[in-house]
Formats: structure tokens, C-alpha cells, sequence
């Protein structure tokens, strides 16, 4: 339902549907029975009346309307105490599947010889929609994944799951972005419902060379820089799942020797304060500030934040 700007309307908005929207559509509805019995025994109660035009002697129908008045007192503080006992069940729910999702994360110690990883995950609610990975290939290279999944919560935490299945499954198979990209957009395509998609950088790394190779599936541009020039991985097709027969294609980069390079989500650009955040986030690395993931958290305004936030940083340590 949109919100409403008439006051007045607002406010019956918030007093039959904003509270009880989340609930069953049952239980909504004996809320609101709950809520119309009590209030029409106040009404016979100041009438003296049940049924109009009989008047009542005041003693029988205060005993009535107050006998009235608590049946529907008790039924809207039972439906209010099921919808608590829901609201605490999802909530346990929620918390373990949050537990499950931290340990799917890629492993901290995990690295590649002459390269330091930092990571951030932070999801709006208990379980987020942000993918991040970092799979290591049997022939030495590295496979970088972020992906951001529409939609919020657990919806979007299942999809974010079976992205990375899909991942890890086909990493060692089909290790060229490309084909991964077109491989895993066609399962979305055919396993998702219409609403759903998913934005995603893949990268392989090089370690020895810092090459990189990588396909930009509508996602955030990925930042490479050092020493004050910056490359940005643009977009290099349109976001997963979206088009059976999506084109995509596959580009080049490279991290310099000493340079680093800084994969996010939309929730970092999102909650950084200013008409430009992507400008801010930019000038940060040309003006050779950002020697941390430490100091690009620092552009963060954690009030703003209405969305998952996900960001890897990935520092060529070699210097010669």
C-alpha cells in the first residue's frame, strides 16, 4: 500500500494497516475485529444503547458494553501475542540462518602469496542478499566473485547460497568468466522467479602478473588504482537471469605492482553521504588515501545505510 500524505488518511492508514501488515491475513483480521468490538462498545456504552433506537437501562448495558469491551480486548491481545510468538520463531529462525551464512563465507585465511584480501560483509537485516567469494583454481589463479541479489532478507539469502553453489561447482569446470557468466545467467534465467536477478563481477586473477580478466554482469564498477590513477571495471552486460540469450563479454585489466583493486555492492555508494558518492569514493583513491579497507569504511555514514554492504579489497603487496 502507498503511503498516504493526507493526515488524516495517514493516519487511519497507520491505525488499520501499518501495525497488522506483517501478519497473517487471518490473524489480521480478528486484530481488526478485536479492534471494531471494542470500539463499538465504547459507542453503546456513551448511547445506552446495543441496538438503536432501544435505550437500555444504564446498569444492564454498562454490565454489556464492558463484558463487550473485554471479549474484544482479549481477542486482539491474543492475536497480538500469536503474531509475537511468530515474529520470535522467525527471529530465532533468522539468527541461525545468519550463522549458516557467516561460515559460508570465503576464509579469511585464505590468500594468494604477494597479495593481502580484506573483506566486509554487513546485511541490512539478519541474513543479506550479498554474495562475495574467492576461489582458488588448480592451476594457480583466482576466481574474485561479488553479486548483489535483488531484494532483501531471507529470499534473497537462499538465491545468494545457491549463486555461490553454482560458483564453486562450475569454477573448476569452465574457469573463464565468460563462460561461467552465461553458464550461471541461464540457470537463473530458468530456475528463478521473474522477479528475481542478480548483479555480479567475476574476475580471474593472475597472481604472477596481476592480470586480470573479468565479466561485469550490470554490477557496480569494480576500482583499480595505484599511485594515484584509476581504472574502472564498467559494466560489460546486463544483471543475471534477466535473458535466456544475455551478451556478455569479457575484457582485461591489470594490477600494478603496489596497486589494489576494490570490489562492492551498492550498499557502499549507498550509504556514503553527498549528491556524488561515487565521486567521493573515486577521489579517495586518486588523492592515495585509501591504503585500508579501514579507510574506505570511513566514507560511510552507517544512517544512511538501507541495504546490504559488501566490499573486498585486493592489495598487490609486490613492489618490485
Amino acid at each position: 500500500m502507498i503511503e498516504s500524505t493526507n493526515p488524516i488518511l495517514r493516519a487511519i492508514q497507520y491505525g488499520l494497516y501499518d501495525w497488522t501488515r506483517e501478519m497473517p491475513l487471518g490473524t489480521r483480521i480478528l486484530a481488526w475485529t478485536g479492534i471494531l468490538i471494542q470500539g463499538y462498545a465504547i459507542y453503546a456504552a456513551i448511547t445506552r444503547s446495543l441496538f438503536w433506537p432501544v435505550i437500555w437501562p444504564p446498569a444492564r448495558v454498562y454490565i454489556y458494553t464492558g463484558a463487550l469491551y473485554i471479549a474484544g480486548a482479549w481477542l486482539l491481545n491474543s492475536m497480538l501475542t500469536s503474531e509475537l510468538v511468530r515474529k520470535t520463531r522467525m527471529e530465532s529462525e533468522q539468527v541461525a540462518a545468519r550463522a549458516i551464512q557467516q561460515t559460508l563465507q570465503p576464509d579469511p585465511a585464505e590468500t594468494l602469496p604477494n597479495y593481502a584480501i580484506e573483506v566486509c560483509t554487513r546485511p541490512f537485516r539478519n541474513v543479506g542478499g550479498d554474495y562475495l567469494d574467492f576461489v582458488t583454481l588448480p592451476d594457480g589463479r583466482a576466481i574474485l566473485a561479488v553479486a548483489d541479489v535483488s531484494g532483501k532478507g531471507m529470499a534473497a539469502a537462499l538465491l545468494s547460497a545457491n549463486l555461490q553453489a553454482l560458483v564453486r561447482t562450475l569454477a573448476t569446470m569452465v574457469p573463464e568468466p565468460l563462460e561461467l557468466t552465461m553458464r550461471i545467467n541461464e540457470h537463473l534465467w530458468r530456475y528463478t522467479p521473474d522477479d528475481r536477478y542478480v548483479t555480479a563481477v567475476f574476475i580471474v586473477l593472475t597472481p604472477s602478473t596481476g592480470e586480470l580478466t573479468y565479466v561485469n554482469a550490470g554490477h557496480n564498477p569494480p576500482i583499480v588504482w595505484c599511485n594515484g590513477t584509476l581504472t574502472r571495471l564498467e559494466p560489460t552486460g546486463v544483471p543475471l537471469g534477466m535473458f535466456r540469450r544475455a551478451a556478455y563479454e569479457s575484457r582485461d585489466a591489470t594490477i600494478p605492482a603496489g596497486g589494489s583493486l576494490l570490489l562492492f555492492t551498492d550498499g557502499l555508494t549507498d550509504s556514503i553521504r553527498g549528491d556524488d558518492p561515487d565521486r567521493r569514493l573515486c577521489d579517495l583513491f586518486r588523492a592515495g588515501s585509501a591504503g585500508s579497507l579501514a579507510d574506505v569504511q570511513a566514507l560511510t555514514d552507517a544512517t544512511l545505510t538501507q541495504d546490504d554492504l559488501t566490499i573486498m579489497m585486493v592489495r598487490r603487496t609486490v613492489t618490485t
